[in-house]
């Protein structure tokens, strides 16, 4: 999509508006969409990558990357969002996550937990599920690993 533009940065990067701009939106849905009481803020952020997608000036995309060894052996993938759902975001979001993962740790593969109503989404990229479901935050998960 030509009408996003992505920036990709380690997390004393971001300006003071887009750490804003990320907070507001992984709350809108995170905490109040999905009605899901937890600390976002979970010290990860500082060790990670973060992947913004603007559409307009406004965010609309976001995901972190997690180098190996500071949540799991392996980089992870996290707090995946949209701000705008049914355009494609999500897909060129995790494409662009996926890519940058293997850029930054080459070799490495990428843990992920996703919401287990997801799950077939993260097999188109790949990703295959290595746990049960188990309960996170009121919502069944799996853990996936491509």
């Amino acid at each position: 999509m030509e009408s996003i533009f992505w920036k990709l940065c380690f997390f004393g990067e971001l300006s003071l508006e887009e750490l804003y701009e990320v907070m507001v939106l992984r709350q809108e849905v995170f905490v109040v969409e999905q009605n899901c009481i937890f600390l976002d803020a979970d010290g990860i952020d500082k060790k990670s990558f973060h992947l913004l997608g603007f559409e307009n000036e406004k965010l609309v995309a976001y995901l972190r990357i997690v180098p190996p060894k500071v949540k799991y052996e392996d980089a992870s993938i996290g707090r995946v969002v949209t701000a705008v759902r049914g355009k494609g975001f999500g897909k060129i979001l995790m494409e662009k996550g996926i890519e940058a993962s293997q850029r930054l740790f080459p070799n490495t593969k990428i843990r992920l937990n996703a919401q287990q109503r997801l799950e077939n989404f993260y097999k188109c990229f790949g990703f295959e599920v290595v746990s049960e479901p188990y309960e996170e935050d009121g919502i069944l998960h799996v853990a996936m690993r491509n």
